[in-house]
C-alpha cells in the first residue's frame, strides 16, 4: 500500500480522489506533458491521482486481458472505480435487469483485484423511485465477483428520490447513494453504506486549480467527516474538464 499522505489516511477511511477517465485531448500540455504518449496517460495519471472513474465501461464491455493491463500499469494502492452498463440501468423495468448485472460484472472486473473500488450504477433523471422496483434492482447486486467483494454505489438524478424510503432501502443493502454536486441533481448526502461516493461537477476553467479556495476548503472539510465512517472516493467530473485533473490534485494535497 501507499504511504498514508497518498491515500489520504484520515480517521477509519481512506480518502481517494481522482477524475472521470484519462484519455482528454485538451488535457494535453494542460495536464499531460506535450510528449507523452498516449498508451502511457494511464500510467502517468495514476501517479498524480489517488482514483480513477472509468467512464468507457457506462458504454462497452472489455475483455479480461484490458482490465489486466489496466491493473498492472497502475501503482501500489491506487484504486478505479467504475461506472456501470447503461444497458443494465436504462430501462422500464430494473427487476429485469439480472442478466445485465451478471454480465457486466462478470466481464473482467475481477482482474482488478484489489484495486477494484465501487461500482457506480448510473441512472437518467427521468427514472423516478419506485420502491418495488427500486428494491428488487438493489437485491440483484452481488457481493462478490471471483471471490472479490463488491461495493455499490447508485446514482440518481431524480428528486423523487429524495425520501426517507430510498434512503433506508440503499441502506439495507449497504448501498452507496453518490453524493452529486450539481445544480442540476439531487443533491443526496446519507450515510447508507460503509463508504461514500462523490461526485464534484462544478469545476471553472477560468481558474487553473479548477475550484476556488472556498470550494476547495469545503471538499477537503466533507471528505475529512465522510472519512471518519469510512473510505471515500471523490471524483471531479464533468463542470470544466480540463481544470479536473488539477482539482483533483488540489484536494489530495490538502487532504493529505
Amino acid at each position: 500500500m501507499a504511504g498514508q499522505n497518498k491515500t489520504g489516511k484520515v480517521g477509519a477511511g481512506k480518502i481517494r480522489v481522482g477524475i472521470g477517465g484519462w484519455t482528454f485531448e485538451p488535457w494535453r500540455g494542460v495536464f499531460y506533458p506535450d510528449d507523452l504518449t498516449q498508451k502511457r496517460e494511464l500510467e502517468y495519471a495514476s501517479r498524480r491521482l489517488t482514483s480513477i472513474e472509468i467512464n468507457g465501461t457506462y458504454y462497452s464491455s472489455f475483455k479480461p486481458d484490458t482490465w489486466a493491463k489496466w491493473r498492472d500499469e497502475t501503482p501500489d494502492g491506487f484504486v478505479f472505480a467504475v461506472k456501470a452498463s447503461r444497458f443494465t440501468t436504462n430501462r422500464r423495468v430494473l427487476a429485469d435487469a439480472a442478466e445485465s448485472v451478471g454480465k457486466f460484472v462478470g466481464q473482467g472486473l475481477s482482474e482488478l483485484g484489489d484495486k477494484l473500488g465501487p461500482i457506480n450504477w448510473q441512472f437518467m433523471a427521468t427514472k423516478k423511485f419506485d420502491p418495488a422496483d427500486f428494491g428488487a434492482f438493489l437485491s440483484l447486486l452481488p457481493r462478490e465477483q471471483d471471490g472479490l467483494p463488491l461495493r455499490h454505489a447508485v446514482e440518481v438524478r431524480s428528486p423523487t428520490f429524495q425520501t426517507q424510503e430510498f434512503y433506508d432501502l440503499a441502506h439495507r443493502h449497504n448501498v452507496a447513494i453518490v453524493y452529486a454536486k450539481d445544480e442540476d441533481f439531487p443533491e443526496i448526502d446519507q450515510p447508507t453504506a460503509d463508504f461514500t461516493y462523490a461526485r464534484f461537477m462544478s469545476s471553472h476553467e477560468d481558474l487553473p486549480s479548477g475550484v476556488t479556495d472556498a470550494e476547495l476548503a469545503g471538499y477537503t472539510k466533507q471528505a475529512k467527516a465522510w472519512a471518519k465512517r469510512g473510505d471515500v472516493f471523490a471524483y471531479f467530473i464533468a463542470g470544466a474538464k480540463v481544470r479536473n485533473p488539477a482539482a483533483a490534485m488540489a484536494l489530495i494535497e490538502k487532504v493529505g
